[in-house]
């Protein structure tokens, strides 16, 4: 199946997010003195804006792709819970599995002047999803997991996702063999026993494994040993500049490695470029791609994304051109 076909498939398969529900809120001014009463700037506020965060970000990435997109998350009951459903459904996803508690909505807050981040404040409550609402969540994924093509698991480690989420999640998915790719996070590869596919960066991938990566010999060797630790059918290591490993099972026991170089021609903002891959790859691969084929197109997707400034996202008519224009 050509590139062409796989992208224009997009908007007839669905993705189940499963993960850390953020809003991003920045907060843009000026500077133009120091306060009086500590040596910090005084920012003239000028304008404020909302944004999806976390998982809900790689919600946003499915949507402007064209795919069909539901999430499950938590939020607070308050203001800023509200803001973030609010955009989930302005952009067409679906919220049935988002749950409200007591507990504050995540909220990222930058406050940005002269284009530059001055400060970052989080409000957030990460205490482990569990009891009634622990309960909920797992009747909402035994429900939506066969619904849906491809789940992906966005873990932000806010609390939302556990052991006991992830091996529920993939007792789900076993009748219908349905796709599990996780974002991970270091701390919590442990949970992620018998997914499909995990996406760490080198930091991740290196602390995840116990093995220090830093040339050919040691990365291959963290991939087979993050593969072998956690059962899973495959590893997706991204490396900046140098682009992405993917690891995969061509056999019982034989472990298949392909270095897929970077096609970014300009780097400007890493920021939710994890969310554009792991987005990206779920949808191809739902669409009909081979592992190594949605790894490469998540790389054009990826090396679109790094060339804006600020939390970008790909479409299908960009990505086409990117790989018509530069087939890695």
């Amino acid at each position: 199946m050509g590139f062409a076909n796989i992208i224009n498939s997009f908007k007839q398969k669905k993705i189940l997010i499963i993960g850390d529900l953020i809003l991003d809120r920045f907060i843009f001014g000026k500077v133009n003195r120091i306060s009086p009463e500590a040596p910090v700037p005084v920012v003239d506020v000028v304008s404020e804006t909302f944004l999806l965060g976390g998982a809900s970000n790689v919600a946003n990435n499915i949507v402007a792709l064209g795919g069909k997109v539901s999430i499950a998350g938590i939020i607070g009951r308050d203001n800023a819970g509200k803001r973030l459903r609010g955009l989930l459904e302005q952009k067409g996803v679906g919220t049935v599995g988002v749950l409200e508690d007591n507990r504050p909505t995540t909220v990222k807050t930058r406050v940005v002047a002269h284009n530059q981040q001055i400060v970052r404040f989080d409000r957030e409550d990460n205490r482990r999803l569990e009891g009634k609402n622990l309960s909920q969540m797992l009747s909402y994924i035994k429900e939506a997991t066969s619904e849906h093509d491809v789940v992906i698991v966005s873990d932000y480690r806010k609390g939302f996702v556990s052991a006991a989420l992830i091996k529920a999640l993939v007792k789900c998915a076993k009748p219908n063999k349905t796709f599990i790719a996780v974002d991970p996070k270091v701390g919590h590869f442990h949970f992620y026993k018998n997914v499909s596919l995990i996406t760490p960066n080198l930091m991740e991938a290196s602390q995840g494994s116990g093995v220090d990566i830093h040339d050919e010999k040691s990365l291959l060797k963290a991939g087979k040993s993050l593969m072998n630790r956690l059962s899973c059918g495959s590893v997706l290591i991204t490396r900046g500049e140098d682009g992405m490993s993917l690891f995969e099972r061509s056999g019982t026991k034989e472990i298949k490695t392909t270095h897929i170089p970077t096609v970014a021609q300009k780097v400007f903002d890493v920021t939710g470029a994890g969310d554009t891959v792991i987005a990206t790859f779920a949808l191809a691969f739902a669409a009909g791609a081979s592992l190594k084929n949605a790894a490469v197109i998540a790389n054009h997707a990826a090396g679109i994304v790094v060339g804006e400034v600020g939390t970008a996202v790909a479409t299908p008519d960009v990505l086409l051109k990117s790989l018509a224009g530069n087939r890695k």
